[in-house]
């Protein structure tokens, strides 16, 4: 008994597993996307509008996520696939332009275009594995589970305020939850968690264009709020300090990256659970960027007098989120915690005491940086320590 061949579609494996010149153009629009979504935060910086960007950032995240698993599972120089990726580019495009008005009179056009991308993405899908019964069984699984979530994203159009918060909250946390249980469907049964389906160095590659189009919002923020300011001391110092956290990010995503992810450890993220994990600890990541890029725009703006409590959150409480998950990265695929960038979580949390409220914002942005540099000097210590003691010969 023979299995089915594998569609022409799908992509097999050897190969090449770098992304494709498409795929980081793709990419590009998350620029657009997270501009909006820090912009839109930067005007309402209270509990509620950080809900309603979370709420945003993950039906975003989402579509990309989809994206990235489309292009690792399904051959990306196909000429459909490469449509489908243009497709769900334009759709993401409305999304970003909808975002700032999405819980207002724009909540349509933000679940019209959410829900379009899906539909083109199963069109093209599900016909196209019909000759592989079990590839064909995931692509209806995710279509099924989001023929669930479509009542309260359009339930969501229809009303105001908290409601539509509620609805959409709901809906969007059962589209990433769905995944991690590997979307169980009736008579279909579900995904097997500890399947193979990833291409380990493809899906790590998007995982990391990703985090450098965050990166690149940050010193878009950072350039565009120089730009329009008076360029008083204070002003330069503080785009001088926000281009700093961006190059502290920087260093320390990659420096920790370049370590844990070298072969074979790659393989890690192939099967469902780690690469969904993966997936959603990079979405901690990148939020905490966003974070970053709301906080830097206004300490840019406004480097001295009082910091409201939402600005002091937002300046420290990026680089801990951005931290928080680099250790959820790290536990996935090491199994272990990274215990120099909890201690520094801490730190930044131990700031945001209400005493902290008396420092001016560009003070409270080098405060945050601080913690990050000594962060970054100590693991790379560390490092250097293990290396030199690895070499010694033993006596």
């Amino acid at each position: 008994m023979t299995s089915a061949p594998l569609p022409r579609i799908l992509r097999r494996r050897g190969e090449p597993e770098y992304p494709t010149f498409l795929e980081l153009f793709f990419d590009l629009v998350y620029i657009f996307m997270f501009s909006r979504l820090a912009a839109s935060l930067a005007e309402n910086l209270t509990v509620r509008g950080a809900a309603q960007t979370a709420v945003l950032l993950l039906a975003a995240w989402w579509v990309w996520v989809l994206t990235a698993w489309l292009t690792d599972l399904f051959n990306p120089r196909l000429p459909i696939i490469q449509a489908t990726t243009l497709l769900v580019m334009l759709g993401t495009l409305l999304m970003a332009i909808a975002t700032p008005y999405a819980f207002g009179r724009y909540g349509w056009l933000f679940v019209a275009a959410y829900f379009s991308i899906h539909l083109i993405r199963d069109a093209v899908l599900i016909p196209g594995t019909r000759v592989n019964h079990p590839i064909q069984a995931r692509s209806i699984r995710v279509f099924f589970w989001f023929g669930i979530t479509v009542t309260p994203w359009v339930a969501g159009v229809f009303v105001d305020g908290t409601a539509r918060l509620v609805l959409w909250s709901i809906a969007v946390v059962v589209d990433l939850g769905s995944a991690r249980i590997g979307w169980p469907t009736p008579r279909l049964g579900r995904t097997e968690l500890a399947s193979q389906i990833f291409t380990g160095v493809h899906l790590s590659e998007r995982h990391r264009a990703i985090f450098i189009v965050a990166l690149g919002e940050l010193i878009l923020s950072t350039g565009t709020g120089l730009a329009g300011s008076d360029f008083t001391a204070g002003q330069l110092a503080a785009g001088a300090v926000a281009f700093g956290s961006a190059v502290l990010l920087f260093q320390l995503y990659f420096q920790r990256v370049q370590r844990i992810l070298a072969p074979p450890r790659v393989a890690t993220v192939e099967r469902v659970r780690p690469g969904t994990s993966t997936s959603y600890s990079h979405l901690v990541m990148v939020a905490g960027v966003v974070l970053v890029s709301t906080s830097t725009s206004t300490v840019i703006d406004r480097p001295f007098g009082h910091a409201p409590a939402g600005l002091l959150v937002a300046t420290l409480g990026g680089p801990a989120l951005f931290l928080l998950g680099s250790v959820l990265f790290d536990a996935v695929v090491t199994g272990r915690l990274l215990w120099s960038r909890v201690l520094a979580i801490a730190a930044l949390g131990a700031l945001m005491a209400p005493a902290a409220l008396l420092l001016p914002p560009l003070a409270a942005l080098v405060l945050a940086n601080l913690v990050l540099l000594i962060t970054l000097v100590g693991e790379g210590l560390a490092a250097r320590n293990r290396l030199v003691g690895a070499a010694a010969p033993s006596g």
